[in-house]
């Protein structure tokens, strides 16, 4: 990997001279030497039906008209190289550039892995936990974990704050805790953990293998993320209530992996693209994720799905599930210390957003009355 990225520069630095030359040699020649773009290659951990395909190739387009071409980012779906939840040690082994995935996916090489998106909600949005990401600590926390702790030649960088995700797929109503014991439940990181202390069993699997696990019957129940992404992979085909609503993965954002090798042996102005594309994507995915999940929530009901709201009791449950989690993640130090600076965060940052938060649910039944189950 090193070679190879030594490579790619030396032709960047090569072509400059080759235009300084040039241009000394032959005035009227063109200020800008046209040259090949440096090809980064980012696997995802998606299929290529699914929305967060076109999200990853929302940033593709980014880096590419920022970089004025010099930067092509070559986005390959899940299992083009590596399987979806290989990402992260093919980055770190320089078979692939970089990878558009999420941290929850690296959780069985690292418990702690889950704190950086699908952790304990202590009262704040994904937005929230975004914004600890860059502004709290949480950064340096992820730089700790990935380079120090478990030694991986990678960088990494979040975006697009998630809208909570659904509790899932069920075939009938589940209105009470006892529902859902014996239920095989499908999810990823420590919401596993979190489900099983509700009395279900857990198989984590990737989202393209989820609806042919349900109709072999290895799951019964299942969450993947959202309305578009369930809907194109044919969760209505498998199961007909959908709830929304739910505390197991309520903060998570995409997870931009690079290999450090590679990133640091660009340009600076190439590396800062690469960085800073994650944020402009977060706000194209954002927008993109209001328009699409809504429509395709409003086709689900159309076609038949009945769409509810997780109950009290369970979110109550899911709570006092992951207070009886957290005790047993604080016995690690580097995840003590990570919670501690969720905790201050959230407390702090959380108190003012929920203070000042106007009751929209109040002004969205004024206008639109009837229409919320709540």
């Amino acid at each position: 990997m090193t070679n190879k990225t030594y490579d790619r520069r030396s032709f960047l630095k090569k072509s400059a001279l080759a235009g300084t030359a040039a241009t000394g040699a032959m005035l009227a020649a063109p200020a800008v030497l046209a040259q090949s773009p440096l090809v980064v290659k980012m696997q995802t951990s998606w299929p290529a039906s699914d929305i967060w395909d076109e999200f990853a190739k929302d940033y593709a387009m980014r880096v590419d008209e920022m970089s004025a071409g010099r930067l092509k980012v070559d986005v390959l779906p899940a299992g083009a190289v590596v399987g979806a939840f290989q990402v992260l040690d093919a980055v770190n082994d320089g078979v692939l550039d970089a990878a558009h995935s999420v941290p929850v996916y690296w959780y069985g090489k690292n418990k702690a892995a889950s704190l950086f998106g699908t952790g304990p909600v202590f009262g704040g949005s994904a937005t929230t936990m975004l914004s600890w990401f860059y502004e709290g600590g949480g950064q340096e926390l992820y730089r700790e974990l990935t380079q120090d702790i478990m030694g991986l030649d990678v960088v990494g960088y979040l975006g697009f704050p998630m809208f909570a995700q659904p509790f899932g797929w069920f075939k009938g109503e589940v209105n009470t805790v006892a529902d859902l014991q014996g239920f095989k439940y499908r999810t990823v990181g420590l919401a596993a953990d979190l489900m099983a202390k509700l009395g279900m069993s857990v198989a984590q699997l990737p989202g393209g293998e989820i609806v042919p696990a349900m109709e072999r019957g290895v799951i019964d129940a299942f969450e993947f993320n959202n309305p578009t992404s369930d809907r194109r992979f044919g969760a209505q085909d498998v199961a007909k209530n959908y709830y929304l609503s739910s505390y197991h993965q309520a903060s998570e954002s995409f997870e931009f992996l690079f290999s450090r090798t590679f990133l640091e042996d660009l340009e600076p102005d190439l590396q800062a693209i690469l960085k800073y594309s994650v944020e402009a994507a977060s706000t194209a995915n954002t927008a993109k994720a209001m328009k699409q999940y809504s429509t395709d929530l409003a086709e689900l009901q159309a076609g038949g799905v009945n769409v509810r709201r997780t109950s009290k009791e369970i979110l109550d449950a899911q709570l006092a599930a992951w207070d009886e989690l957290i005790t047993e993640l604080e016995q690690d130090e580097f995840m003590k210390r990570t919670l501690d600076s969720q905790r201050e965060w959230v407390e702090r940052v959380a108190y003012y957003e929920l203070m000042n938060a106007p009751d929209y649910a109040l002004a969205f039944e004024h206008y639109f009355p009837g229409k919320l189950a709540l």
